[in-house]
């Protein structure tokens, strides 16, 4: 019988994966991280939650100090990201840094165990010809997660199972049903962790960052209004403001320095290109001339065509057909060929 550790948020999702690995004839160890200081939904409610399934299949239930590792790698991380001018992904960070490489660690040391699973909507699959494991899409597109699963190493995909990536979330609310899961109708969370922790991700950096007025301007430098904190802003950003104009204006650029942000009409608010740097070529080795894929640049954007061109030192530039709104530095470019993710790295400028 094959043993895996599958990791329980409290969620219906990773409970479902649980079940059904366990119905499928798997030994199932359930493991909860804790990753939050102090209260939210994901750390307190969560983990009571999870040790409840666990009860309910009978399965052990490890949880494991992460306070530190998530404060190092995320709360940190995106704190410097946000004082710089930047809007940085932490679901990506996390997945590699604090879940799935420190969980398959666990697995395979503590356990003796060489597989981990979660409740992620995504697929994996492994390519005889090229020898190589590829990350897929999930089959409910509404629900795919690949895109902050981009930054995973071949090891973990390796030893990683998905079980819900063949499944739709409908699918998945009704096999909690058909197991009677004690989280079989718990509501679907919608934001970050953070955001559940601290109510806003705007009283979040409140806490960590000193708020400072200054100006926001349009491109030739006309003050249009006041700000209090440059880190209250995104790239593509529209509403929320607090300016009034003739045309609606977005955000541009984010200048700590200067302490202003940067806004324009949607007219001069498109780019044709971005650079992105820590690429990971998770399903295919890193190309050495140019190639023609999609990109998607937010989680919720489609992918769009796009030209490829690799610098160096795990660095490329994209070429866009159309030009994008939102190209956000910070957030991640995700590169796809159909339902394949080729890879993905960090938006640069």
């Amino acid at each position: 019988m094959d043993r895996v550790l599958v990791g329980l948020s409290g969620g219906v999702d990773s409970s479902v994966a649980a079940a059904s690995l366990q119905h499928q004839g798997y030994e199932v160890i359930g493991l909860t991280l804790w990753l939050i200081k102090g209260k939210g939904q994901c750390c307190s409610e969560g983990m009571v939650d999870a040790a409840l399934i666990c009860e309910q299949l009978s399965i052990p239930h490890h949880i494991v100090d992460s306070r530190d590792l998530f404060q190092a790698n995320i709360v940190d991380y995106l704190v410097s990201g946000y004082e710089s001018g930047i809007t940085p992904l932490p679901c990506s960070q996390c997945n590699k840094l604090v879940k799935f490489g420190p969980m398959l660690e666990y697995a395979k040391q503590k356990l003796e165990c060489n597989l981990i699973a979660t409740g992620h909507y995504a697929r994996v699959r492994y390519d005889e010809i090229n020898q190589r494991y590829q990350l897929l899409r999930a089959v409910d597109c509404n629900k795919d997660q690949s895109y902050f699963l981009y930054d995973l190493s071949q090891e973990m995909l390796a030893g990683t199972l998905f079980p819900l990536g063949n499944k739709t979330k409908e699918e998945t609310r009704k096999i909690a049903d058909e197991f009677k899961l004690k989280t079989a109708n718990k509501p679907e969370s919608q934001d970050l962790c953070l955001i559940e922790a601290y109510g806003s991700m705007k009283n979040f950096l409140d806490q960590r960052i000193t708020q400072k007025e200054g100006d926001i301007v349009s491109l030739d430098g006309k003050v249009l209004g006041k700000h209090q904190g440059v880190h209250h802003y995104t790239v593509g950003q529209r509403k929320g403001l607090g300016i009034s104009a003739t045309e609606p204006l977005y955000v541009i650029k984010l200048d700590p320095v200067m302490n202003q942000v940067i806004v324009a009409n949607r007219g001069n608010a498109g780019s044709s290109g971005c650079t992105v740097n820590r690429m990971n070529w998770i399903s295919i080795t890193e190309p050495s001339s140019p190639i023609q894929v999609e990109a998607q640049i937010r989680y919720r954007s489609p992918a769009v065509p796009v030209d490829v061109i690799p610098l160096n030192n795990h660095c490329i530039k994209l070429v866009f057909h159309d030009p994008q709104f939102w190209i956000t530095p910070g957030q991640a470019a995700v590169l796809y060929d159909k339902e394949i993710v080729l890879g993905g790295g960090i938006i640069e400028k």
